[in-house]
């Protein structure tokens, strides 16, 4: 049933956002209705798959095509279109080879056939083959542009000319095994993340990592990175998934889910026909979630026990403190089932009734507010330590010594995800704030842009038939005062369009109404991440 506020899509539009497309030899011209703000004068650069197969042999998740950079240029009203493959270790060989040879998330790849029986043999004792396919994001470091996925290698990108520059392996610079492809980078240019690694005695562990801004001499601040603090694993052999962490002005937020990676099989796995990443993911069922903090400076982990029960996170929005508290807002799923099991892109491109009936198996999305109480005292067992006056999270020490977080729901809709949330991160990022901007995913499907007010919980829509947005990206204007004073720039895509199905869309961020669009004679496939370069 379609009510009037979520729109239904028969016609299966969506299936046409996960076809391969080709790159561009160069720039092409938008057709641009409506006037573009004067002062919006960058360069929108955004990452997602762009080949869904090689030759005969498919990709089979959402996050196994190989990377695409996207680019819109803006300047003086007028818009151009770039796109071009990231020329990746993993896409290079499969270009070369015309088969599948870097193992990617959900697909295996098999050895190479026209070798003999020894030479296969002695491939699969070369360790693990770790995929460079950095189709998750970009983001700067220094001077530079990194494009990432969630290994532990980056890649150097041109954001002007959209070229490939060098891979990087962080394992050369720092103890981890990977990072996420969300870091935090202050208005300095310092970049944190985090990654799981081997800590004491061969168990498992997470390491918050820094990268320092731009030495004085220019030199690659890469080479001068460091691992801060380790945060310990709730199973020593087990990590959880992680894909973003919070950071307040003074603190670290990491939140340990109940989606495990074994890393036994996940070690094994490679000399073993035809297993891939998403075969070494598994849910511990009894552990529920847990928060860890550690202190910013003097990096420190705090040894608090705060627990609560089982979801999925991808994304935090937000996290900030407030007189001995810290509120962390995040994009939730309800459960310890992977969410990632039903990214298959099989259960993608089915029509729009298999689409739902999958949606309606899956963890439902809800957008949490939990609120962690820095001053614990035992004394007040089943008590509710917080006394924040605008949330109704709570926090109960428990006699065990650990502390039951129940969340306030900020948004919560069936199967209307508010995700890939974005906020004016330059001003408000670790501060109390009010708004957040996100995908609406509707039974897995984007088809509108939200604003979330998470003090009020009023929230705006843009959305248009048959048509697919990305991440929304908060600009502010220059010299604005309030926080939601800016606009949101998102890659649509209506397939049914007859001439140009592509389109930068410009909205207002403050009503969400639609300030202008630049539209282009192709269609763009999904786009995960990405950031506005001025």
């Amino acid at each position: 049933m379609c009510t009037t506020n979520t729109l239904c899509h028969p016609a299966g539009g969506y299936k046409k956002i996960f076809e391969t497309c080709e790159e561009l030899n160069e720039p092409i011209p938008a057709v641009v209705v409506g006037v573009i703000p004067e002062w919006l004068s960058g360069s929108l650069l955004r990452l997602g798959p762009g080949l869904f197969e090689v030759g005969a042999e498919p990709f089979y998740h959402l996050f196994d095509g190989q990377a695409l950079m996207h680019k819109f240029d803006l300047k003086d009203g007028h818009v151009t279109y770039y796109r071009k493959f990231v020329k990746t270790d993993a896409y290079v060989r499969a270009m070369t080879e015309k088969r599948v040879v870097i193992t990617e998330f959900g697909t295996a790849a098999y050895p190479d056939p026209c070798k003999n029986i020894f030479s296969r043999f002695f491939t699969y004792f070369k360790g693990i083959e770790v995929t460079d396919n950095c189709l998750v994001n970009v983001y700067p470091v220094g001077e530079d542009f990194y494009a990432c996925t969630e290994t532990n290698y980056i890649t150097k990108v041109d954001p002007d000319t959209l070229e490939t520059l060098k891979r990087v392996d962080l394992c050369d610079y720092l103890s981890v095994n990977g990072v996420t492809a969300h870091p935090h980078i202050e208005s300095d240019g310092t970049v944190y993340n985090i990654g799981n690694c081997f800590g004491k005695n061969m168990s498992l562990a997470y390491n918050i990592v820094k990268i320092p801004p731009t030495p004085k001499d220019k030199s690659d601040p890469i080479a001068k990175s460091k691992v801060l603090v380790q945060l310990p694993s709730s199973e020593r052999f087990k990590p959880s998934y992680v894909h973003s962490f919070g950071m307040t002005e003074n603190y670290f937020v990491f939140v340990e889910t109940p989606v495990k990676i074994n890393l036994l099989k996940f070690l094994t796995a490679w000399s073993i026909w035809g297993t891939n990443y998403m075969d070494c993911f598994e849910s511990n069922e009894t552990m529920g979630t847990w928060f860890h903090l550690a202190t910013k400076d003097p990096a420190e982990y705090i040894e608090h026990k705060f627990r609560t029960s089982a979801f999925n996170l991808f994304h935090h929005i937000n996290s900030y403190e407030d007189d001995g508290f810290i509120v962390v807002d995040l994009c939730t799923w309800k459960g310890h089932e992977f969410v990632y099991n039903y990214l298959y892109l099989a259960n993608l491109r089915e029509n729009w009734e298999e689409v739902k009936k999958a949606a309606m198996r899956a963890p439902q999305p809800e957008v949490r507010r939990y609120v962690l109480p820095m001053d614990v005292h035992k004394v007040s067992v089943g008590k509710n330590l917080i006394s924040l006056p605008y949330t109704t999270a709570t926090a109960v020490m428990r006699s065990d010594g650990t502390i039951w977080l129940e969340p306030e729901v900020l948004f919560s809709g069936p199967r209307q995800a508010f995700e890939f949330p974005q906020i004016n991160y330059s001003k408000f990022s670790g501060k109390n704030y009010s708004y957040a901007y996100g995908l609406g995913l509707n039974h897995f499907i984007p088809d509108r842009i939200c604003k979330l007010n998470v003090k009020t919980k009023d929230t705006w829509v843009w959305q248009e038939p048959d048509s697919y947005p990305s991440e929304p990206i908060f600009v502010q204007t220059p010299d604005s005062v309030e926080e939601d004073d800016g606009v949101l720039l998102s890659i649509v895509v209506n397939p049914g369009a007859d001439q140009r199905p592509g389109y930068l869309l410009i909205l207002n961020a403050r009503d969400l109404t639609e300030i202008a669009r630049a539209e282009v004679e192709v269609i763009i496939p999904v786009t995960f991440h990405g950031m506005y370069k001025p």
